[in-house]
Parts: C-alpha cells; structure tokens; sequence
C-alpha cells in the first residue's frame, strides 16, 4: 500500500524538524502507542496495540530515522511483529517546505503486513494504513501547532480541560 499527502503546520521547519526527532511527540502521535523510548540517532523501541478487522494486536518493533537532510527531510522507517497476528513494516519519506503560513509537511507512505493480517485483504489493510498515517500526521499537527479551533483549547475542568492544554504542547515548550 502506497500514499501521499501533505498539511500545513503553522510553525517554522525548525519547530516541525525537532518535534520529528522527539520521541514523546512521536509517542503521543502514533495511534495505539503505549510506550516509545530510544534516541533519532540509534532509533526508538514502541509498543503499539492495534485492531485491524477482526484481529486485535500488541506490536513491538523498530522505528528509524534514516535520510536526514535538517530541516528539509528524513525517512521514518517501522517494523513491528504481533505474535500469531503477524507483522507490520512501513516507511515514510518527510518533507518539510518553508510556506507563508508555516510548514508544509509532504509525505509519501508504504506499508506491507503478512501472517494473518495478510489474509484480511488488501481492501482492509489499506483503509487501515491510510487511516493510521492520517491520524498520525493529524495527532502530530495538534502536537506541535494546537487545536484548530482556538475557543476549544481553554476549557477549564476535566479530561476535555487536560486535552486542550496537552495539544500545541511541544510548539509552545520550543517557543519559550
């Protein structure tokens, strides 16, 4: 399965660049992610538990940071295996261009399954994949920039409270 896509992310390439390479940024955007740990240079160990069709897995794998052309591009690369439910690999080649508004993050993903995700069909496998890199690239767009509507963040009480000071977290902590 292959896609491309790309979103503006209103902040400069230098904020996106670093919010790239840090693993608590990655960990509160990759959909399932209960743990992530490791470093841009020697790569992040996670664990991610997923529902696909029917088959319901914890993954543990591999993420690298390979291609590195600061603050223009890399490669995020992943490989996860989920015991009897099989495995997962998946890639995506970055770009950030330097726009008006901010940032253009361009993306281009491949991802490939065997074992008994495999057998799912390649009609649930893609909507899957596709549904995960756009969930990933939304969660790390509220992570750096915040929430899109701007009377949502300063909620006062409650989980809805502490979700609206978490997101634009990482923008906010590079700014100061």
């Amino acid at each position: 399965m292959q896609m491309s896509d790309s979103r503006v992310i209103k902040a400069p390439p230098a904020v996106v660049w670093a919010a790239l390479l840090d693993p608590e940024v990655l960990k509160q955007c990759v959909p399932g992610c209960t743990e992530m740990s490791g470093s841009p240079e020697e790569g992040f160990a996670a664990t991610v538990v997923q529902k696909v069709g029917p088959v319901k897995a914890t993954f543990a794998g591999q993420v690298t940071i390979s291609n590195r052309d600061e603050p223009n591009s890399l490669t995020l690369s992943g490989e996860g295996k989920g015991g009897a439910a099989g495995f997962a690999k998946g890639g995506a080649d970055v770009r950030l261009v330097e726009v008006p508004e901010g940032t253009e993050l361009q993306y281009d993903v491949e991802a490939k399954v065997g074992g008994k995700l495999a057998q799912l069909g390649s009609r649930i496998i893609d909507g899957f994949a596709k549904k995960m890199a756009d969930q990933f690239f939304t969660n790390f767009q509220d992570a750096v920039e915040g929430p899109a509507d701007p009377d949502a963040a300063p909620e006062a009480e409650g989980a809805a409270g502490e979700e609206g000071k978490k997101k634009g977290w990482f923008k906010r902590m590079v700014s100061s």
